[in-house]
C-alpha cells in the first residue's frame, strides 16, 4: 500500500459518514467516496495542505451533484426515491457501538425534504463542524447565505426528527412489545407503547406514501395494515437502533425503524421494498 492509499484509507470511514448523511444510501455513499479517490489520484497532492478537509469538500461536491440530479429525475419522472437504511440482523455486542454514531431513519426522512443546498449546509456544519466559509465555497454563495441555509434546515429538523434517548436493551423491549401487540391485534397494548403524538410514515417504491399522527390513529393503522404480516417480523438493528425486518432476511418485504424517547415510541418509519440486508 503506497502512502497516498494509506492516507485515503485513514479517512474513508469519515468520508462514508459524510456521504451517507448527505445521500441516505450506503451504495450511493460508497460511489461518492470512490469518486473522491479517483479525483485524488488525478490531483497534485503536494498542493493539498489538509487532506481530510480536501477530501470532505470533494465528497460534499459529489454528493451535492447527486442530490441535484436525483431531484431533477424525480421532478421529471414523478418517481419517488427511497432511502436505504443500514440493517443488521447479527446480535453482536459490537453492534451497540453503532449507536454512538448512528443516524436515525427519522432524521434521514426529514433530510430528504430539504433542498440539496440546505442539506449540505446542515450536514457539514451541524454534524461535522465545517466552517460556513468552506461551505460557502462549495455552494458558491456567501458565508451568510450558507448560515441561513443551515438555520432553515435546523428549524425543520428540530421540529420533525426527534432522537432516541433509550438504551439499546430498552429499545428492544419496547419494539418487542409493539410487535407482540401487533401479532395479537391488541389495540390497547399498542397505544400503551406509543407516544400520544407518535408519527407513522410509510415510504416505498410500490406503496403509496402515507403519514399518520397520534397514538390511536397509528395503532388502528398498524392493526389494519401491518397485523397480517406481523408474524413475519424479526428483530434487527436499523441504523444502529432496535428495529424490525418483515419477511425473508435476504429480501425483506419491509424494514421498520423506530425512534424512542421518554420511554415511548415517538416515530415509526416503514420502508417497503428495501435493499437486501447485510
Amino acid at each position: 500500500m503506497n502512502e497516498l492509499t494509506r492516507q485515503f484509507e485513514e479517512h474513508r470511514t469519515h468520508l462514508n459518514r459524510v456521504a451517507y448523511r448527505m445521500l441516505g444510501s450506503a451504495s450511493d455513499a460508497e460511489d461518492a467516496v470512490q469518486e473522491a479517490w479517483l479525483r485524488l489520484n488525478r490531483s497534485d497532492t503536494a498542493k493539498v495542505a489538509n487532506l481530510a478537509g480536501w477530501l470532505t469538500t470533494v465528497v460534499a461536491r459529489v454528493c451535492l451533484d447527486q442530490l441535484r440530479a436525483r431531484r431533477a429525475r424525480m421532478e421529471e419522472s414523478g418517481d419517488t426515491w427511497l432511502l436505504e437504511p443500514i440493517v443488521s440482523i447479527e446480535d453482536d455486542p459490537q453492534d451497540q457501538a453503532l449507536l454512538a454514531d448512528a443516524v436515525g431513519v427519522a432524521l434521514l426522512v426529514v433530510l430528504d425534504t430539504l433542498t440539496p443546498a440546505e442539506r449540505l449546509a446542515f450536514v457539514l456544519h451541524d454534524m461535522f463542524a465545517v466552517p460556513f466559509s468552506e461551505i460557502a465555497e462549495i455552494l458558491e454563495r456567501t458565508p451568510d447565505a450558507a448560515r441561513q441555509l443551515a438555520s432553515r434546515a435546523r428549524r425543520l429538523v428540530r421540529g420533525a426528527a426527534p432522537r432516541s434517548d433509550a438504551s439499546l436493551p430498552r429499545q428492544r423491549e419496547l419494539v418487542a412489545a409493539f410487535v407482540a401487540a401487533s401479532q395479537r391485534g391488541d389495540f390497547e397494548a399498542l397505544v400503551a407503547v406509543l407516544d400520544p403524538d407518535v408519527v407513522f410514515r410509510v415510504r416505498g417504491r410500490r406503496a403509496r406514501a402515507a403519514t399518520v399522527y397520534g397514538a390511536a390513529d397509528v395503532a388502528r393503522t398498524v392493526l389494519a395494515r401491518g397485523a397480517p404480516l406481523a408474524h413475519l417480523a424479526r428483530p434487527a438493528l436499523v441504523n444502529g437502533s432496535a428495529g424490525v425486518i418483515v419477511g425473508r432476511v435476504e429480501r425483506p418485504i419491509s424494514v421498520v425503524a423506530f425512534t424512542i424517547a421518554n420511554d415511548r415510541i415517538v416515530s415509526i418509519d416503514v420502508i417497503t421494498d428495501p435493499a437486501p440486508t447485510r
